[in-house]
């Protein structure tokens, strides 16, 4: 069986930024069970699996454009403190969800001053080239309620 759309694929999966560093592994827990073509993962990496069989391992580098996308300077600005009340203690580095005209947004606190609080709505990997070093480890048929739903279900959890 080979990853197409419409299969239910699980790979072990390391990803490194461009220096080298690892930023997220499957290494200490389950393989990612993710269902091809539903956009469950980037494009570049799902691109990169497509035609692999159970077994094969690769390494991918995937651009920004098919990944998180670029970094956008208009997803930065600054927020007056009084509009945050209720939140509690604000500091850098602290995510927040804001609410936007396209739905819930997770924004990052970036700096502060006694006014304002900058915010940052980009993915924290936007702009970063992904290295990605997989290896595929199952590929099934994906039942008629996940491609319905759109991604994989796990046995005891429908959703």
């Amino acid at each position: 069986m080979i990853v197409e759309q419409g299969k239910v694929v699980s790979i072990d999966y390391t990803l490194k930024n461009a220096k080298g560093e690892v930023l997220d592994s499957s290494e200490d827990s389950q393989p990612l069970a993710y269902l091809h073509g539903a956009s469950n993962i980037i494009p570049g990496l799902e691109s990169a699996l497509d035609g692999k069989s159970a077994g094969d391992q690769l390494t991918a580098v995937i651009e920004p454009d098919q990944a998180y996308g670029h970094r956008e300077e208009s997803l930065v600005g600054k927020v007056a403190r009084s509009n945050l009340e209720g939140i509690g203690e604000i500091s850098v580095g602290m995510q927040l969800q804001a609410q936007t005209p396209e739905g819930p947004r997770i924004v990052v606190v970036t700096d502060m001053d006694e006014e304002f609080v900058v915010i940052d709505a980009n993915h924290p990997l936007a702009g970063e080239t992904l290295h990605f070093e997989v290896d595929v480890k199952d590929i099934r048929d994906a039942t008629a309620e996940e491609v319905e739903h759109g991604h994989v279900h796990t046995p005891g959890d429908p959703h």
